[in-house]
């Protein structure tokens, strides 16, 4: 009968896993995403020398589309 808890115990974890996985990697992408900008805006910065003007507007547009496709995500996964 022990057995049989332990392996609802798993089930369980398991299917708790599979109804947030989607949901887990969406923090990650929208922080990678504003870094990726920010750092294309730093480096275009020293590129064309208009320090900080770029990396305030790569900034803004990373948060944005990291907005934009976290909020697309989600409104998809709920569906």
């Amino acid at each position: 009968m022990a057995m049989k808890t332990e392996d609802d115990k798993l089930k369980n974890v398991s299917k708790m896993y599979r109804e947030i996985g989607p949901y887990i990697g969406l923090g990650m992408q929208l922080a990678v995403t504003v870094t990726i900008m920010v750092f294309l805006g730093i480096w275009l910065d020293k590129y064309f020398n208009l320090s900080p003007v770029l990396t305030i507007v790569f900034a803004f547009l990373g948060v944005f589309a990291g907005l934009y496709n976290f909020i697309k995500s989600v409104l998809k996964s709920g569906k």
